[in-house]
């Protein structure tokens, strides 16, 4: 089965002179190689095609594959991520992971919520500015906390996101429709538990893979689960496997929110608990990182005994089945059965 992997590569928009924030969440040769060692593993043909452009041109040239496996973020807009899905449908490619609406309103963290929230599934009180702060006059939510409406891997997420007053809130709202160029999200700030919940499959096949709780050490940037403290998260961050009472209603709930969004193949949703253990949907990550060691769904997968080329296999598996196909090593392994 010939797999083509496409995705952003850090070092690419470096030479372009793109800041380091900007790549954020691009993704570096040590975890294009490990996906493609994987997915080899698997049985697969891996060509690396590189970004969502260079994908394009194989298409209009004509070249088709057997799948395609894209990790890449796109650049601009807040449906950067629905692009390369987009193109696979435009070109009637079989491709992995959600479809082009999905990965658009996941992105769209105030659209998600809305979509989650009307399934049942609580979350934080929230509002937008789309232009100004001032249009978040009036909220009452406190303390609060700010960041930009459509963007990943923390970016943006910082110690002035958290605000304590109204002043507090029009500074960090200003700082992000300015700095990124989109709408600020703002959003009351739970001080309970933070998860992360692996979902993998679809439909009512769909299962958690496993509950993460997020935990801070005392070095790291108090209160948010920033792009600082995920770049540095060997050093900062505890992953801490999660199977209490708490956690597993986090799970029950990210299922359902995966549904509501109708996720595809694999996913990761966040959850943030109230004071009184109360778990509330945060956001979704329809396209999230698949670094082994570094990346949140590949390490809390292997604290539930699935290790990385599994984790890649059953993602693999759940997309082809959408196809009405199956891998031939897997095949191999039915017709024994």
């Amino acid at each position: 089965m010939r797999v083509a992997l496409v995705y952003d590569l850090r070092d690419d928009y470096r030479a372009l002179g793109f800041s380091e924030e900007e790549i954020a969440e691009f993704d570096n040769v040590g975890t294009i190689d490990e996906l493609a060692g994987a997915l080899e593993a698997l049985g697969c043909e891996v060509e690396r095609v590189g970004r969502g452009q260079a994908l394009a041109a194989r298409f209009v040239s004509g070249e088709r594959f057997d799948l395609v496996f894209s990790i890449a973020e796109g650049v601009k807009g807040r449906s950067r991520e629905a692009q390369v899905a987009a193109l696979c449908e435009l070109f009637d490619q079989p491709y992995l992971f959600s479809d082009p609406l999905t990965m658009a309103v996941s992105l769209d963290k105030a659209v998600a919520k809305r979509l989650v929230r009307d399934a049942g599934v609580p979350t934080p009180a929230f509002a937008v500015a789309e232009t100004s702060a001032s249009e978040l006059a009036g909220w009452e939510h406190f303390p609060a906390f700010v960041k930009p409406l459509a963007e990943g891997t923390g970016k943006g997420c910082e110690a002035a996101s958290l605000v304590h007053d109204a002043g507090e809130l029009a500074a960090a709202a200003t700082r992000v429709i300015e700095r990124y160029r989109q709408p600020a999200l703002v959003e009351h700030y739970l001080s309970g538990r933070e998860f992360t919940v692996g979902i993998v499959g679809n439909g009512q096949e769909a299962r958690v893979l496993g509950v993460c709780e997020i935990l801070l050490k005392e070095q790291a940037e108090a209160n948010v689960y920033s792009l600082h403290n995920k770049e540095l998260c060997e050093d900062l961050v505890i992953y801490a496997p999660a199977d209490d009472g708490e956690a597993r209603l986090a799970g029950t709930r990210a299922l359902e929110a995966y549904w509501a969004l109708e996720c595809r193949d694999a996913a990761r949703i966040d959850f943030r608990s109230d004071a009184k253990g109360e778990p509330y949907f945060l956001e979704a990550n329809p396209l999230a990182g698949l670094n082994p060691w570094h990346s949140d769904l590949p390490i809390l997968a292997a604290q539930n005994g699935v290790e990385f080329v599994a984790l890649i296999g059953m993602i693999l598996d759940a997309g082809l089945a959408r196809y009405g196909r199956v891998r031939a090593a897997e095949e191999r392994r039915r017709k024994r059965a």
